[in-house]
């Protein structure tokens, strides 16, 4: 602490001392207050629950496997189809629970019109879950 005099000849300016004393104080009854709440925040009531033993029941939704060829023609897991009957068969298939993911695997070279199509026809019907299938051996 620097003491200073009352001569007016050996002036020197203003003192920038700062009083930390109050600040450590502070600090401190924070600190005390901490200590002794923090206990009581981590409260626990003790109970003994029972014990139960279960298999995981993941059911994995069966799929459409969709192909559109570059001339246009569709199949429908192999099984060659017509645009006509896909919205009743994406409308049946909807209705099962859980819904099929609907895989789509178009030629590269199809157009993308059909591609829109059967999309349209499928998101028409319910289906929710419709996705592509690439290779990825060939993208670029």
């Amino acid at each position: 602490m620097a003491m200073g005099s009352f001569d007016s000849r050996r002036h020197q300016g203003p003192m920038a001392e700062i009083n930390v004393v109050p600040l450590v104080d502070v600090m401190l009854v924070l600190l005390v207050v901490f200590i002794i709440t923090a206990p009581l925040l981590t409260n626990a009531v003790k109970i003994d629950l029972p014990k139960a033993s279960s298999n995981i029941n993941i059911t994995k939704p069966d799929h459409i496997e969709f192909g559109i060829r570059e001339d246009g023609s569709f199949y429908w897991s192999g099984e060659k189809v017509e645009l006509a009957s896909l919205p009743a068969r994406f409308a049946m298939e909807a209705k099962k629970q859980p819904q099929p993911e609907l895989h789509i695997r178009a030629d590269a070279q199809a157009r993308y019109e059909l591609v829109a199509q059967v999309m349209a026809s499928a998101a028409k019907s319910g289906m929710s879950r419709i996705g592509f299938v690439t290779d990825p051996a060939h993208t670029p």
